[in-house]
C-alpha cells in the first residue's frame, strides 16, 4: 500500500488549495478514505472521510462549510478541496486508509496559512 500526497502549499487568509492523494495497492472505492491534519504542538486529528464509492463524507466541525472531500475511482485518486482558508488550518496533511486492521500513511503535505 502506498499514498501520495500534493497539492500544499503557502496561501492567504481567505484563499484556496487542493490536496490530491494517489492510492497504490489496495482496492481504492472499498475502502473509507480520510485526510487527517497535524499542527505544530498538537496531536493529528481527522479533517474528513470518504465512504460508500462517495456516497457518505463527514467532516470535523471546524471544517465543515469550507472544505470538500471527493475521490475519482478511475485514477484512485482522493481529494480535499479547501476553502476559505484561516491561519488555524496550518499544518501537515495526511492521506490515510485502513486496509485489514492496518493504518497506512501518505509522507504529508504542508499547508500553511498567512498573510
Amino acid at each position: 500500500v502506498q499514498l501520495v500526497e500534493s497539492g500544499g502549499g503557502l496561501v492567504q487568509p481567505g484563499g484556496s488549495l487542493r490536496l490530491s492523494c494517489a492510492a497504490y495497492g489496495f482496492p481504492f472505492r472499498s475502502y473509507p478514505m480520510s485526510w487527517y491534519r497535524q499542527a505544530p504542538g498538537k496531536e493529528r486529528e481527522l479533517v474528513a472521510r470518504i465512504m460508500g464509492a462517495g456516497a457518505i463524507t463527514n467532516y470535523v466541525d471546524s471544517v465543515k462549510g469550507r472544505f470538500f472531500i471527493s475521490g475519482d475511482n478511475a485514477k484512485n485518486t482522493v481529494y480535499l478541496q479547501m476553502n476559505s482558508l484561516k491561519p488555524e488550518d496550518t499544518g501537515v496533511y495526511y492521506c490515510n486508509v485502513r486496509y485489514r486492521n492496518s493504518d497506512y500513511w501518505g509522507q504529508g503535505t504542508q499547508v500553511t496559512v498567512s498573510s
